[in-house]
């Protein structure tokens, strides 16, 4: 449920299990964007102080425009493809060695 407030989310097993995020908290929402926007499988909201939660819904781009609202469009991004984790890892790999071997 997105409202004026906040993010609430109910489980459909036990509604006693919920959370809410205040607007106040949320410093960015991530989006897993797929198949070059056509499905996002997930997003998560990461907050100022506790951290990062991951959420999924049966229909994410309503849930996402109705964030777009109460949220800066500009703080809305995408989560980075396998590819670019990837890349990420090795060039932070090889980046090491090199400084390793500059130190010595």
């Amino acid at each position: 449920m997105v409202g004026d407030r906040g993010f609430e989310f109910y489980s459909d097993r036990n509604t006693k299990n919920y959370i809410q995020i205040p607007w106040k908290e949320v410093d960015k929402v991530i989006v897993s964007v797929v198949f070059k926007g056509k499905w996002i499988p997930r997003y998560a909201l990461k907050t100022k102080k506790n951290g990062m939660y991951t959420f999924s819904s049966k229909d994410p781009k309503k849930v996402l425009r109705a964030i777009r609202v109460y949220i800066d469009p500009k703080d809305i991004v995408r989560s980075l493809s396998f590819n670019d984790v990837v890349k990420r890892g090795l060039k932070n790999l090889f980046t090491r060695k090199n400084k390793k071997k500059k130190n010595k």
